[in-house]
């Protein structure tokens, strides 16, 4: 069943579900949640704001811009993607990155979305896709740069980030194919079947068909930007051979890839290594953008 070298599926049900299970892999998961809500709160602090800007029709299609500082505008963007299996966690605790990046002169988005199982995993890329075309219908109304727009995500969020790299979505959203120029994904999910047979599949609701159809790895573009690509070193093996099994994909396409290692962190907390600039991710990340 493996299209790659590395075990995405574990030799039986119990085993894979414990490894896909990533609350389990850290000591504890509550703490994690309060780093991301007290990092993110002392962000905001520090940051301009200007909050639940509505990009659809929808009461989750909301999304909160943190104007560059000091920089000649219009600036370019990072808009990111919160994580939490698809059906939990909120933007209100995933702006921890917004003074890092916004004291370098990059504005920041970050982006709400409906929840699985309210939502199909569809239409929530339907969702992301539709704030990456609002976004760079509206840019210049908020001193962004529209064609200077990258995409960062954490874990489910780094999936959302792979479906957006993809090719074909484009031409129906009114943006150009290039309209991605950079992507950041943590920690990602990036071959979906795995998980039509555990527990996940409570709220995804995937066949094996529309798991595929939503998989990255089955849909990388022949022309694509720089990506940065990370897992912790403290994660299952689940999330490491995911992220390996894509970075393998991606350079085997010609495209270009960066990995940043991160021995030092499990599933949760490298998320929190954007809100340093002097960690190698931020570097790395803010590199990429100002080039």
């Amino acid at each position: 069943m493996n299209t790659t070298k590395h075990d995405l599926f574990f030799p039986d049900l119990e085993s894979r579900a414990k490894k896909y299970t990533a609350r389990a892999s850290v000591p504890d998961f509550d703490a994690c949640v309060a780093e991301y809500h007290a990092l993110s709160n002392h962000a905001k602090e520090r940051c301009a704001g200007i909050f639940d800007v509505h990009y659809g029709m929808g009461a989750a299609e909301r999304l909160d811009i943190f104007p560059a500082k000091y920089a000649d505008q219009p600036a370019p963007v990072f808009v990111f993607f919160h994580g939490g299996y698809w059906r939990s966690q909120t933007k209100e605790d995933a702006a921890l990155m917004a003074s890092t990046f916004t004291d370098a002169g990059i504005a920041v988005v970050v982006v709400e979305y409906t929840l699985l199982p309210e939502a199909t995993l569809f239409e929530v890329v339907r969702e992301v896709r539709s704030a990456i075309a609002w976004l760079y219908q509206n840019a210049g109304h908020y001193g962004i740069d529209k064609n200077r727009i990258h995409a960062g995500g954490s874990s489910a969020g780094a999936h959302l980030v792979g479906m957006l790299t993809a090719p074909g979505w484009q031409p129906l959203y009114q943006v150009p194919d290039d309209v991605i120029k950079g992507g950041v994904l943590l920690s990602g999910l990036y071959d979906l079947r795995p998980l039509c047979d555990i527990y996940a599949n409570e709220w995804l609701r995937l066949d094996q068909a529309q798991a595929s159809a939503m998989s990255p790895l089955f849909h990388l573009p022949e022309v694509a930007p720089r990506v940065i690509v990370s897992v912790g070193g403290q994660e299952t093996d689940a999330f490491k051979n995911q992220t390996a099994a894509y970075l393998d994909a991606w350079r085997a396409q010609g495209l270009e890839a960066t990995y940043v290692e991160a021995e030092h962190c499990n599933h949760f907390n490298l998320l929190s290594e954007l809100a340093y600039p002097d960690s190698d991710l931020s570097k790395a990340c803010l590199d990429m953008i100002k080039a």
